[in-house]
């Protein structure tokens, strides 16, 4: 396998951490075994070439090539389970009670290949069920990797990637394509907008959001980072607004959210 020098390391973690805010500082490995590949078939046999190549490619396609190979995207139907049971029992009842126009504002701010957005609007679907025709339940579903956002437009996972769901979920929100895959019906994936966006840029939204969910993303950032993402978050949280974050993340004591349990965070103000 091609090994990086010292000086292709600290270029590539400075230009990943300077735009898009994630440390790759203690990743070396991982960025050789994730580049490899990708620098034979584009026609090099060292890493500093193709990284000057990638870095001044004036169209941006390479850029967003490697970028997409080096973030990560580990994600699941159902992942942190809490969350989903609290979205169900706490925070849809109060957005029922509470929103006048009957516009539920939800972002999934790190959607990857769409399980987690997808699980979100399944559980809307089973909380409204024949109220949701009133309400406008649309999720905004961002992430900066342009691959797994196809992925996730696709909606088709294999069989395998179903068995956290509730086998009635499988039954109602899913079409079987062929021997392993299925796809999520067109009902539910209406109701998903997937958009690329990096998470480092300035957040612009018409209306604030009464939940949003950013999990298991800023685990790859330093701490000035992920603060000043969680306050920018808050300014674009509703009053009485949710914010979900991973369980292995955590949030600084001077955030100006509330802390409701672990994982979970609102804005009071």
């Amino acid at each position: 396998m091609l090994k990086l020098t010292d000086n292709d390391f600290l270029r590539l973690v400075e230009f990943i951490k300077t735009n898009y805010g994630i440390n790759l500082e203690k990743k070396r490995v991982l960025i050789e075994g994730r580049l490899t590949g990708i620098v034979s078939s584009s026609g090099f046999d060292n890493f500093t070439d193709y990284i000057n190549y990638a870095l001044s490619d004036s169209s941006g396609k390479e850029t967003i090539r490697l970028v997409n190979k080096l973030t990560t995207n580990h994600t699941f139907f159902m992942r942190e389970p809490e969350h989903f049971k609290f979205l169900e029992s706490t925070v849809l009842p109060y957005i029922e009670s509470s929103v006048r126009d009957k516009d539920a504002r939800i972002w999934c701010a790190a959607s990857s290949t769409g399980q987690e957005p997808y699980t979100i609007a399944m559980t809307i679907d089973e909380y409204f069920g024949g109220r949701k025709a009133d309400w406008d339940t649309t999720i905004l579903a961002t992430d900066l990797d342009t691959d797994v956002l196809r992925t996730a437009k696709a909606g088709i996972y294999s069989k395998e990637m179903l068995e956290g769901l509730p086998s009635k979920w499988v039954d109602n929100y899913f079409k079987r394509i062929d021997s392993d895959n299925y796809q999520v019906i067109d009902r539910i994936r209406s109701e998903v907008v997937f958009k690329k966006f990096n998470l480092m840029d300035p957040i612009v939204c018409k209306k604030p959001f009464d939940l949003i969910s950013c999990r298991n993303v800023m685990i790859y950032f330093d701490a000035q980072t992920k603060n000043a993402l969680i306050e920018r978050f808050y300014d674009v949280t509703k009053k009485g607004g949710y914010l979900f974050i991973g369980h292995a993340e955590n949030v600084s004591r001077d955030t100006r959210y509330s802390y409701i349990k672990p994982a979970i965070y609102r804005r009071e103000k």
